[in-house]
């Protein structure tokens, strides 16, 4: 069984080397897709045995599908992104999966969200995500800007946890929820999803990260104070819809409908959000 490996990066050298050691390990094959990066880690991708691929971004959906289509041919495909790692048990989780002659569609890795704020680090909440697929279900389209979600498969799991550096900053995590929240709501739009209340949306991802999950026992007020920042995103992302609904932001609107998306980045980016 052949498996191929994907990071997406840009300016990413401080987490890069983990996460590609990882990838380096595991995949036959590993594609560092850099899309722009200015510090050095595109060479450090290439120093390290990756084979670092230039691509223009315009969105999550647009880069995967590229990092996809860079690999030579496999049989599955294994993605991390370049502020997460695998440590040396799950490694071995992986490679007996591997050795296992796998046949599910997809498989579930358990992902461990980690905050660092200030002098104290706890885990904020561990999430199951798709990361092992089988190429030809290894699907995405541009516009999947944001949240490129692959369609629901029936698949297994694998116990090999993925450590993701989460947040370093509460105040940093709260922009860019906030960004991803707008992109998701040009996307929602243009598919005409329906709306949701938006005041309940914020205190129900409070509760399930803090209670549900977790978090508030490990992490005292500031998990309350991160998970309430992190709850932002549900709440905006439907207000934003709204506002596109009442014809708000036409520009970005205009661009994510004709398939202008580096232009749609670079408005949300920069706040020219006319």
């Amino acid at each position: 069984m052949k498996l191929g490996g994907y990071v997406l990066h840009r300016d990413n050298r401080d987490t890069l080397e983990p996460c590609l050691r990882g990838l380096l390990a595991l995949c036959d094959d590993v594609v560092a897709l850099d899309t722009g990066a200015t510090d050095g880690s595109a060479e450090l991708a290439r120093s390290m045995g990756a084979r670092s691929v230039p691509h223009a971004w315009r969105g999550y959906g647009d880069a995967r599908d590229a990092a996809v289509r860079a690999l030579a041919p496999c049989d599955y495909v294994f993605y991390l992104d370049s502020d997460e790692e695998v440590g040396p048990e799950a490694e071995e989780a992986l490679r007996a999966w591997k050795a296992s002659a796998p046949t599910q569609d997809v498989y579930r890795l358990p992902r461990r969200d980690w905050a660092e704020l200030g002098s104290r680090r706890f885990r904020y909440r561990t999430q199951w995500r798709a990361r092992l697929v089988r190429r030809e279900k290894a699907v995405w389209r541009p516009q999947q800007i944001v949240h490129e979600a692959l369609p629901k498969m029936a698949g297994g799991r694998v116990h090999a946890f993925i450590e993701h550096r989460f947040a370093t900053s509460v105040e940093r995590r709260s922009a860019k929820e906030d960004r991803y929240a707008l992109l998701w709501a040009l996307r929602a739009h243009a598919e005409q999803r329906r709306l949701k209340p938006v005041g309940v949306q914020r205190v129900a991802s409070w509760a399930r990260d803090c209670v549900l999950k977790g978090a508030l026992w490990r992490g005292g007020a500031e998990a309350s104070r991160l998970a309430w920042a992190v709850a932002g995103y549900h709440a905006a992302k439907y207000a934003y819809l709204r506002e596109l609904r009442q014809g708000g932001y036409p520009e970005l609107a205009r661009a994510y409908a004709e398939g202008r998306y580096d232009e749609v980045f670079a408005r949300v980016r920069d706040g020219a959000l006319g």
